[in-house]
């Protein structure tokens, strides 16, 4: 079976065609600038080169069809027809309260997609105009929902209220809800592969460290805490985003600096993070580049990534009684050693160690544990549209 799975942005379209029988990626692509100027779509065939193909793509329904002209075509197509796609696998950002886990597309749950995109308003809305193009093309190939939010509806009461009044939380669903759960879903089963133990009978800490980051506690398969909140500021300092502060720090700055609420918003997803702190870039690879030619501010834009998520794997140790691995995921925690050893330094006293040699990996799947670690290190590339997949798979048959 062939399952398309579909990443929808405001004015981009990210698909990965897989084929479910061997979990093989058989091609992928990007649509950009959807609905403006120099709109392009970027296609790869495994195996040959990319392709970029111009094309005035005005909106999401002609994406979605020349990205299934891309995957027929004669040269670099991978399937003979439309026909072949068995299900098409969505990432849908906020499933508020109403989704646990992943569901089957109907009516009823585009509307309530449509109810959470108060909660999501950069991203649920644009993540409906793809299901209703995929379904205006392909109205009788089944589609499903995986939601960010979903992984994390396990979160006991304790983990997710926040100390508000409660009839707050009753009138807005004002709770914490937690993303990327999909990632650390992924990361956390893969894990437990790599260990050889049951996944039930584990405590995993998974850092997804990316331009946004967020961390997890996995306790027998479910996610217990993770770092991201209402929104995906709150957490861990990010790439632009301050992470969590002080909530007075928001009416002293609209006071002193006569910020508007759109203001301080903008000031703390757009202009915060390592970006506001060493002026350099939101860049990792540009700050660490900074740092080593002696930029003060870069350096300590790095040194204050790595000690909060240093706090956050301590605070998850102890929430879950113990530890028995930490994962490193997405574009930092895969790829940038220098913050994988800065993060796990002076951990010994929980059993963490690790294998400075083997932390030079980048991109690829490794124990980087030294030998005499009692808590294992792993690198592990997450596979979000795999995982995606699965999802799609498992509902549709």
């Amino acid at each position: 079976m062939n399952v398309l799975v579909i990443n929808t942005g405001s004015s981009s379209l990210k698909y990965q065609m897989i084929d479910m029988t061997n979990e093989s990626v058989l091609a992928k692509g990007v649509c950009d600038r959807i609905g403006l100027e120099h709109s392009f779509l970027k296609h790869s065939k495994v195996g040959s080169d990319s392709v970029v193909i111009e094309k005035d793509l005005y909106n999401h329904k002609i994406a979605i069809q020349e990205v299934i002209a891309a995957l027929i075509h004669e040269k670099h197509g991978v399937i003979k027809s439309m026909s072949e796609i068995s299900a098409v696998g969505h990432r849908i950002v906020h499933g508020g309260e109403k989704f646990k886990e992943s569901v089957i597309i109907d009516e009823e749950v585009v509307g309530v997609i449509r109810e959470c995109s108060e909660l999501a308003p950069l991203h649920n809305p644009a993540n409906i105009i793809g299901i209703e193009a995929c379904k205006s093309i392909m109205p009788n190939v089944p589609m499903v929902a995986v939601f960010d939010t979903a992984f994390h509806q396990t979160m006991p009461r304790h983990a997710y209220i926040y100390a508000l009044p409660y009839e707050i939380y009753e009138k807005y669903k004002l709770r914490r809800y937690g993303f990327h759960g999909t990632s650390h879903r992924y990361v956390s089963e893969r894990a437990a592969q790599m260990l050889g133990k049951p996944i039930e009978s584990l405590k995993i800490i998974t850092c997804h460290l990316g331009n946004g980051a967020s961390i997890c506690a996995v306790k027998n398969g479910k996610s217990v805490e993770t770092s991201m909140g209402f929104t995906p500021l709150q957490g861990l300092c990010m790439g632009t985003r301050s992470g969590t502060i002080d909530p007075a720090v928001i009416t002293f700055l609209m006071e002193k600096e006569k910020m508007t609420v759109k203001d301080v918003s903008d000031f703390l997803n757009r202009k915060s993070g390592v970006l506001g702190i060493s002026g350099v870039s939101s860049d990792f690879r540009d700050i660490e580049e900074a740092a080593k030619n002696g930029d003060d501010r870069a350096k300590l834009s790095l040194d204050i990534f790595c000690y909060r998520v240093k706090r956050f794997i301590g605070d998850y140790a102890a929430i879950m009684n113990g530890v028995d691995a930490v994962v490193f995921t997405a574009g930092i925690g895969e790829n940038n050693d220098y913050v994988r050893k800065e993060i796990l330094s002076d951990m010994d006293f929980l059993g963490i160690k690790i294998d400075l040699e083997k932390n030079l990996v980048r991109g690829k799947e490794m124990d980087i544990s030294s030998p005499d670690a009692t808590v294992k290190t792993l690198v592990i590339p997450t596979n979000e549209e795999l995982e995606i997949a699965r999802e799609t798979i498992r509902l549709v048959k």
